[in-house]
């Protein structure tokens, strides 16, 4: 073994019980609500409020978030959060991407970049706007608008998606 392995194994032993995690069924049970902020950069949809569960869309894959899940943050991708305040009420909101943060104290962080109720959103306007970005996207336009133009059509294709669930 050389000095640099040994130098590296000492290290991670000395930071070991700072280190240590845990299952969110092996934590301590603090509450069975999940306190949950969810903002956009031009206002709150919810500031503190106590839910049941949060289902959201992340890059590692779609996750149910209850009071003391496992901390972690998330990159959002564009689709579906479902707020289920209790029992029987739930609200759906598409995001266009932003992150979650779960922390220890059973609170979950929102920040959005964009994000609009379900019930808002109109099946026929979303096939005509992902129409319109399809067709820029195929076009003779600049690169630039060609890119932006493919974010779009991903972006509508995923409201898309949502709204036929």
């Amino acid at each position: 073994m050389n000095v640099f392995t040994r130098s590296a194994r000492v290290a991670a032993n000395a930071f070991r019980p700072a280190l240590a995690r845990t299952y969110a069924s092996e934590a301590p049970a603090t509450t069975d609500k999940l306190r949950l902020t969810f903002v956009l950069p031009y206002k709150a949809l919810y500031k503190g409020v106590d839910v049941q569960q949060v289902n959201l869309a992340a890059t590692s894959g779609d996750m149910g978030i209850l009071a003391n899940h496992v901390p972690t943050i998330e990159q959002l991708n564009p689709g579906v959060i479902e707020v289920i305040e209790s029992g029987d009420v739930t609200k759906k909101f598409f995001v266009s991407g932003g992150f979650a943060t779960i922390n220890p104290d059973s609170t979950l962080n929102i920040n959005a970049v964009e994000a609009a109720a379900l019930e808002d959103l109109s099946v026929e306007r979303v096939q005509s706007a992902l129409d319109e970005a399809q067709r820029t996207a195929a076009g003779a336009g600049s690169e630039q608008e060609k890119a932006a133009a493919k974010v779009e059509v991903e972006v509508y294709e995923a409201i898309k998606h949502a709204l036929s669930k």
